[in-house]
């Protein structure tokens, strides 16, 4: 029996996986099935029971678009819990920001039809508020670039 009389949100976690290209790059998905099919997104998904964010984030990397991460190449970003950003129901997403490693080479599987890299500068339209997550977590990896060195 619930011991606890308040409503409990949907949690998941999303990465933006970036990459040097020709500029900055970061890596998206096509979705395949709504909401928001056919959209760009983000990687990413919903956190089982019982498992830590940063798992979540290289478990549904890895399913999405085959790439593998240990969870320690997964930086936080912020959590994101706006009213209305998933038409699915209440659900807060936790925000990892990785680099790619140089032999990554992406392809879509479980629930993406498609991956691709983007230039940061020129990105689709993306599905729920990923646009904002993007812009994050690129502030978030500018502020823990070495320093000295230039944030792109």
């Amino acid at each position: 029996m619930p011991t606890y009389r308040y409503p409990r949100p949907a949690m998941t976690a999303d990465v933006a996986l970036f990459r040097e290209g020709e500029g900055m790059e970061v890596l998206l998905i096509r979705r395949a099935r709504p909401p928001f099919e056919g959209k760009w997104a983000l990687p990413g998904g919903f956190v089982d029971e019982m498992e830590p964010p940063e798992q979540a984030a290289c478990r549904e990397l890895a399913e999405e678009t085959g790439v593998e991460l240990p969870k320690e190449a997964m930086h936080p970003v912020a959590a994101f819990g706006e009213p209305g950003r998933d038409p699915r129901g209440w659900t807060v997403s936790v925000a990892f920001w990785a680099e790619a490693p140089a032999e990554a080479a992406p392809h879509p599987a479980d629930d993406a039809a498609e991956t691709r890299w983007w230039p940061v500068g020129a990105l689709p339209p993306l599905a729920f508020d990923h646009d904002r997550i993007v812009a994050e977590a690129l502030r978030a990896r500018c502020r823990e670039q070495v320093a000295g060195e230039a944030c792109r």
